[in-house]
């Protein structure tokens, strides 16, 4: 009978074991698949813009609409001066996106054949947030100097609260990576569970008889319909961590804007 529990599929399982000074830096299914997510992003733009024409056929126009629609989202928040950020946000957009994809590919060619979801794991989703607040308090001290401390200081706020305003927008700028990687984390790891949960009633329905079969099929369309879901829900949670990105970088441009 088929595995039905519903977090196996999050295991991380070495598949090339390595150990240097005490240290586990085993290449994992996890790094398989962030290779992989980069492997054909790299691959796919390539072969999408190796031949360039003024008339772009398929391929192209998915990678000119992909790159306009990063730039678009970039403008609309940052300006055009958050457009240096293009090629950070963009990165990041592609990667998460193609990871989330690829773990909606249960039969991707993987060394045990199963799809792997790298952005359910809160380690790889916060890592992630890390780097956009490094980018965001780096880029932005360099700019800006002693002035970038300026977000924490709002304009207009009477001098009697503006202690308290000034720890709240400290906590608030401190939880901010951590609610972009969990709010990323949590989305993908709900779906793919539900999703699992869902197949594992066809599995144990379909396997008690005629009667039961035929209860598989409420759970079957609710798989269905859950998979579609599933596929819209990793894009958008592509689209809103850069967006999220691009909100937070534009406080490196613009310090006192807030």
């Amino acid at each position: 009978m088929a595995d039905t529990n519903p977090i196996k599929q999050f295991e991380i399982h070495p598949i090339a074991e390595l150990s240097v000074g005490g240290l586990d830096l085993s290449f994992t299914n996890s790094s398989y698949f962030m290779v992989a997510a980069v492997a054909l992003t790299v691959g796919l733009l390539a072969l999408a813009t190796s031949r360039a024409t003024l008339v772009p056929g398929r391929a192209q126009s998915v990678a000119e609409l992909l790159y306009e629609f990063v730039a678009g989202m970039i403008r609309s928040t940052a300006g055009n001066d958050g457009l240096r950020f293009f090629p950070f946000v963009f990165t990041l957009f592609i990667f998460i996106l193609m990871g989330n994809m690829l773990g909606m590919m249960p039969y991707f060619p993987a060394p045990d054949f199963h799809g792997f979801t790298f952005t359910s794991h809160i380690i790889v989703t916060f890592a992630l947030a890390l780097a956009v607040m490094s980018v965001l308090v780096g880029f932005g001290i360099f700019k800006n100097g002693l002035k970038f401390f300026k977000i924490f200081v709002p304009s207009g706020v009477p001098i009697a609260i503006l202690p308290f305003v000034i720890v709240i927008e400290i906590i608030s700028f401190i939880s901010r990576p951590v609610t972009l990687g969990v709010r990323l984390f949590a989305n993908m790891l709900a779906g793919h569970i539900l999703l699992k949960v869902f197949a594992g009633f066809i599995i144990m329905l379909g396997s008690v008889g005629a009667l039961g079969a035929v209860g598989a099929v409420a759970p079957l369309i609710m798989v269905v319909a859950l998979t579609a879901l599933e596929f819209l829900v990793a894009f958008l949670q592509a689209y809103v961590f850069a967006v999220l990105t691009c909100i937070y970088l534009s406080d490196a441009l613009h310090p006192g804007h807030h």
